[in-house]
């Protein structure tokens, strides 16, 4: 598992994200749809079925948010960012089944953590042997409060 960092964090604030309950949570569920499906199939299965699971764990999520785009004060009309998944109003996933993650990847999920505000994110590629070697946590070291 990779940790990317927007902005500098100090090793507490790296190891209380680290131990972060909810981030737990959503792994714990990723990888029991990664156990069951294994790797090679689409983005859209993974999504479909992790959401299935959280909702068999309480977990609150929202599916396929839309944040709108603003350029200078205005909003872009027909313009939006569409996030995969939002867990607890705190944390957007980013599903993956890619051969590779990307540094375009990256830096999508950077971007929606940004425009959001929110604290964290997680990019899960689902197209790994082991699950854990998959996930990406990036971290919003100035969210919007």
């Amino acid at each position: 598992m990779t940790s990317l960092t927007l902005g500098s964090q100090s090793s507490a604030q790296r190891q209380r994200h680290d131990d972060d309950p909810t981030t737990s949570q959503i792994i714990a569920a990723a990888i029991e749809v990664h156990r069951i499906l294994g790797p090679g199939l689409l983005e859209a299965v993974y999504e479909e079925c992790l959401c299935h699971e959280f909702r068999l764990r309480d977990i609150p999520f929202e599916r396929q948010v839309s944040v709108p785009v603003l350029y200078k004060g205005a909003e872009m009309q027909g313009a939006i960012y569409r996030l995969d998944i939002v867990v607890e109003n705190q944390v957007i996933l980013e599903i993956k089944a890619v051969e590779e993650v990307l540094r375009v990847h990256k830096a999508q999920l950077l971007s929606y953590l940004r425009v959001t505000g929110k604290p964290r994110g997680l990019l899960i590629n689902f197209n790994v042997p082991y699950l854990s070697e998959g996930i990406t946590r990036v971290v919003n070291s100035k969210p919007m409060s």
